[in-house]
């Protein structure tokens, strides 16, 4: 195909080719007629140059109807024609005037022919034509003296009615004509103007028209790619299917379309995506080959890639996340049930991010985790997968000749990577990690892929949690009695459940003497697990799972509402026992938990107890977290009138560095100190010292864990107020408590 003028114009010659045909058609038969009669002898006096004319115009027509397709695209062949018809009817003309009968005939019968021929003309024309065609008929019945006037008044109305068909029927033509060039015009813009580049290939991949779309899309000049073969554009990979498409549409049923998504390269010799849309017009014999839209999806398949990117990688590190690990695992999982080779997964965790949060900031921990994510994809190879699962937690999938000793190998790698130490901005940071390693070796494919990979990650992740509780900054590799401790867990953790749930949990209380008179002043609340089958368990065996688990919050809450309410019944009972205080102990995920102080108030208020007779105990260890949340804690507990004591005091490192900025009343000194205060110089010099503190501060010191009486003793003299332990009372319950404030 061409441009939009060389289109027209075929149309235009291929309607004068089918007018002629059928002129010269008609000529023919005609002139065969007039042949006949002349060689009959129908006329004998008509000379032999007439007959050689009715001949010629018998055969010329003819013979120029039969090679018409070889002057279908050129106008001179129709106007060739034309004028042999012209000739043609000279001849007859000539011939009728031998005879006064005949010029009705003949001149209307060509008239006729004339007419009918040049319809392939302008209306007006045609109505030239017929008007000369008349005016001659009508002069030569004048000049023959033809007497029967009214056949000459009828051949001239025929004539002229066969002149204004002939007229109409050629206006109609050229406003068909003109409605075709139209519609020709408009498929041509839009074809040229669309989106979509639109090519026409024959049979042999040959293209045999561009529109101009693909000047605007692909880049290439007009015409450029006419007599190329298509497949050459397209991208190597692509190719043998294109080809096969390229067949498949051939061999369709004519009109039928077919699509296929491809590369095509560009006239800067870059690729670009299209949907490629065949049509078979291969039937067509004005097309003869198919026509394809390329429809360019380059920037939709960007986003689509970058939207997927993002779905399947982490935007921070830009490893594969969480979705696309698993995914990884599982397919490398059916790889190993195929081949029976091992798999390895590596858990890696940093130990203490927390505090490079809190200290440097999350703008320096992000930084830092990629930092992270790098050397551990350095060390690995293309094949390895790396992921980060979320937060500081990141993901290692090796297949390939995995042994438990190659999967050392490489625990001790990432180790050695995350050690390193990291500069940000001028903050250094030394960095570590706990790795935990599981091998998997698949066992065939009977087995199902998601409980492998299930199993896969728990052992996983149970190995990390022992190289962490190993001190961290080393890997483990998970062995069975992992997952056996980690089902005793489980069951233990169950069973903490359900004991709270089903009430077995009790409340014993210890006592608080003062030490110089064993006047009892107060009790600390001690929970018990009164468990149906192994009968009353401390607290060391259950509440450093209940931390784990954050079942300590609940806990810790009812136990805080059962010693509320336990000191209201003893006040109520008991006159001398109103200056008597409660002591609860507060665990640290308890005092980190939202709604602590609703908590403290809402059990204070439910019993009726003053605020002033409830004690808080808080460890040392959890002062020193956060020290700003901290004291704001602490200064809102105070601001509910209750009291606070330090727990365990001296064990710490620096507590009393920071013990001015909290508002505290008591300090407890720890066991570990009193044990050989009558026995140890050193222990007695650190009892005193805290003594000494505590009078300097303005705060009551509370010995715990006495057990003789030369410790009771020793505290006394070195100035300690306050004391409990086995010398004066066990923890018990309320009913034996009972006893002592009678007596008190």
């Amino acid at each position: 195909m061409g441009n939009s003028t060389a289109v027209v114009d075929e149309h235009q010659v291929e309607a004068w080719v089918r007018h002629v045909r059928l002129g010269l058609a008609i000529c023919g038969a005609l002139g065969a007629l007039g042949l006949v009669v002349v060689l009959t002898g129908t006329f004998p006096q008509v000379p032999p140059w007439v007959t050689a004319t009715v001949a010629g115009g018998t055969l010329l027509p003819l013979a120029i109807r039969l090679p018409w397709r070889r002057w279908r695209r050129h106008a001179l062949g129709a106007s060739s024609a034309y004028a042999l018809s012209l000739l043609q009817w000279a001849g007859i003309t000539a011939f009728a005037a031998t005879d006064p009968a005949g010029p009705v005939f003949y001149a209307a019968a060509y008239g006729v022919v004339l007419l009918y021929a040049c319809v392939g003309y302008a209306a007006r024309v045609v109505a030239a034509f017929g008007a000369l065609c008349v005016l001659g008929f009508i002069a030569l019945a004048v000049s023959w003296g033809m007497r029967d006037t009214g056949a000459v008044i009828g051949d001239t109305g025929s004539l002229v009615v066969l002149s204004v068909l002939s007229v109409a029927l050629a206006a109609d033509r050229e406003a068909r004509d003109a409605d075709r060039r139209k519609v020709d015009k408009r498929g041509l813009a839009l074809v040229n103007h669309a989106s979509d580049a639109v090519v026409v290939v024959d049979a042999a991949g040959v293209i045999t028209y561009q529109s101009q779309a693909m000047c605007r899309i692909f880049g290439h000049a007009p015409d450029e790619l006419v007599g190329r073969n298509s497949i050459s554009l397209v991208h190597p990979d692509d190719a043998a299917q294109t080809h096969a498409w390229f067949g498949q549409v051939s061999r369709s049923t004519p009109g039928a379309v077919a699509r296929l998504d491809l590369r095509l390269r560009d006239a800067r010799g870059g690729w670009r995506h299209v949907e490629l849309t065949g049509a078979n017009l291969l039937h067509d014999a004005d097309l003869r080959g198919l026509v394809l839209s390329a429809h360019d999806v380059t920037e939709r398949k960007a986003l689509e890639e970058q939207l997927t990117h993002s779905t399947f990688h982490d935007p921070l590190t830009g490893l594969a996340n969480r979705a696309l690990f698993r995914n990884r695992v599982d397919h490398a999982i059916a790889r190993g049930q195929r081949t029976g080779s091992p798999i390895a997964l590596f858990l890696v965790d940093l130990d203490n991010f927390k505090l490079v949060n809190d200290g440097l900031g999350h703008a320096v921990g992000d930084r830092l985790l990629a930092v992270i994510a790098q050397r551990l994809r350095d060390e690995l190879r293309p094949s390895d997968t790396v992921a980060r699962l979320g937060g500081d937690e990141f993901a290692v999938l090796v297949e390939d000749e995995v042994t438990e000793l190659s999967a050392a190998s490489v625990a001790e790698r990432l180790v050695a990577a995350v050690r390193a130490p990291v500069d940000i901005d001028g903050q250094e940071s030394l960095p570590s990690a706990s790795v935990g390693v599981s091998i998997l070796k698949v066992q065939g494919a009977d087995r199902s892929v998601d409980s492998d990979a299930d199993e896969l990650l728990r052992d996983a992740d149970l190995a990390m949690y022992a190289a962490k509780a190993a001190g961290g900054n080393r890997y483990a590799i998970f062995d069975p009695a992992m997952h056996a401790d980690l089902l005793a867990e489980a069951q233990q953790r169950y069973e903490l459940e359900r004991a709270l749930a089903e009430g077995q949990f009790v409340v014993y209380y210890q006592p608080i003497v003062e030490l110089s008179s064993t006047r009892l002043v107060g009790v600390e609340a001690l929970v018990r697990w009164d468990h149906p089958e192994r009968g009353v368990i401390g607290p060391d065996a259950f509440i450093p799972l209940a931390e784990a688990t954050g079942l300590i919050v609940p806990l810790g809450r009812w136990v805080l509402e059962q010693a509320c309410r336990q000191l209201a019944r003893w006040r109520a009972a008991y006159p001398s026992a109103t200056d008597v205080y409660m002591s609860v102990n507060l665990s640290a995920r308890q005092f980190q938990a939202p709604g602590l102080v609703e908590d403290v108030a809402a059990a204070i208020a439910a019993a009726g107890i003053p605020a002033g007779r409830l004690t808080l105990e808080l460890t040392e260890t959890l002062l020193m977290r956060d020290t700003v949340a901290t004291v704001e804690a602490l200064a809102a507990l105070k601001a509910l009138g209750v009291k606070l004591a330090v727990d365990d005091f001296g064990t710490g490192y620096s507590a009393l560095g920071y013990l001015r900025q909290f508002p505290v009343d008591i300090i407890k000194i720890d066991k570990s100190f009193v044990d050989g205060v009558a026995t140890s110089h050193e222990d007695a010099v650190l009892a005193q010292t805290i003594v000494q503190l505590g009078r300097t501060l303005n705060l009551q010191t509370l010995a715990e864990g006495i057990e003789s009486t030369d410790q009771s003793s020793q505290l006394e003299a070195l100035g300690c107020t306050y004391g409990q332990g086995y010398l004066f009372a066990r923890p018990a319950a309320a009913q034996q408590i009972e006893g002592l404030l009678r007596g008190r």
